[in-house]
């Protein structure tokens, strides 16, 4: 490594055009650039001001994993809060370490070792680290679900650390060995898998709290099943979901069941869908009938689904129009101001569908 470091001082590689001493190095001795880069890395830093991680390393007391870990670490630390007397005592407790830890607990001390050298640095700095990363990890947050039209549906998630460890606890107390043989009997006592959170993911969405969700779209954010009178009684007709999905009568059945959806049963006991005048905003009983009937808003070419559309009166309140399913139509933000807009004209076509035109 000194060798190394004075190869790169004397530019060894520029002799026959390489782009670094680095990249000459690799070349001649046929190892992987990034392999080199470390230990170009390494070599500058010995040579420099890690005095004492030299000698440690030449006496043998440490390896050179080791050595590459502290170099890294003593680096690490902020510029604006440490000083090198601080760095030097950083790096000489480390190296007294190096006796009893391998480089990867190393490594995990020295992301501490503030906290023992300099306690008041320590828990600023990581303070200051920790609300960097976590708005770094609230940027990052995503969530992706991708049906494959095969009853199964996959997803990815990114979740800051804290959101992720109450998921993770929620799920694990689902799945938790005495809370599963209390429901399903003493054969389930098992370390929870990944099938058993899958399950246990299952039962935390069928059975969240549905007077906890907002509202979308005047509803709350619940399922709608949609299925015959026969299918509830026992027939085999497939179920419709108001997300457009298709389920089996059974489990529209079991799903009926649970207090996580809304039941629209076809020819069954119907709820009053008609309130007059009495109103000027359609209830949720009535919003739930007019998103099964119209699925999306019924602009023409326009797809957003139920909860994210208004309801709209096909004549307006203040030209004494009632409010009714049937006098009530969906249609998304942009669509509903546009039909109140003097600009354009609204006008109905085959099928349900509506049609705007400017106005010449």
């Amino acid at each position: 490594l000194r060798v190394a470091a004075h190869a790169e001082t004397v530019r060894v590689g520029e002799a026959t055009g390489a782009v670094s001493t680095g990249a000459w190095w690799a070349h001649q001795t046929r190892q992987t650039r990034s392999a080199v880069a470390r230990s170009m890395h390494l070599a500058a830093a010995l040579a420099g001001p890690r005095t004492l991680v030299r000698v440690a390393l030449a006496a043998g007391d440490l390896n050179l994993d080791q050595a590459e870990v502290i170099v890294r670490a003593v680096e690490a630390l902020p510029s604006d809060l440490v000083t090198d007397e601080i760095r030097a005592e950083v790096e000489a407790h480390l190296i007294g370490h190096a006796a009893e830890y391998d480089a990867k607990a190393l490594r995990v001390l020295g992301r501490r070792a503030l906290d023992v050298i300099a306690p008041e640095i320590g828990e600023a700095h990581e303070d200051r680290v920790l609300g960097r990363e976590e708005a770094q990890a609230l940027a990052a947050a995503r969530f992706t679900m991708t049906d494959d039209g095969h009853g199964k549906t996959y997803g990815r998630f990114t979740l800051p650390t804290a959101q992720a460890a109450m998921l993770k606890k929620a799920l694990m107390a689902l799945a938790a060995p005495k809370h599963r043989a209390a429901v399903q009997g003493a054969g389930s006592l098992r370390r929870p898998g990944p099938e058993r959170l899958g399950r246990a993911l299952m039962d935390y969405i069928e059975g969240y709290p549905v007077e906890k969700l907002p509202k979308s779209g005047g509803v709350n954010a619940t399922v709608v099943v949609t299925m015959t009178l026969e299918s509830l009684l026992g027939g085999l007709h497939a179920a419709h979901l108001d997300t457009g999905e298709k389920i089996s009568a059974a489990q529209a059945r079991r799903l009926a069941c649970g207090a996580g959806v809304i039941p629209v049963v076809l020819g069954g006991k119907s709820q009053v869908l008609d309130v007059g005048r009495r109103s000027r905003f359609h209830n949720e009983v009535q919003r739930v009938a007019i998103g099964v009937r119209d699925q999306t808003c019924t602009a023409e070419g326009c797809d957003w689904p139920p909860g994210l559309c208004h309801v709209h009166h096909h004549t307006p309140w203040h030209q004494g129009g009632e409010t009714s399913a049937n006098e009530g139509r969906l249609l998304c933000p942009r669509h509903h101001t546009r039909a109140h807009d003097p600009a354009y004209t609204m006008s109905k076509l085959p099928g349900g569908k509506v049609a705007f035109t400017r106005r010449t």
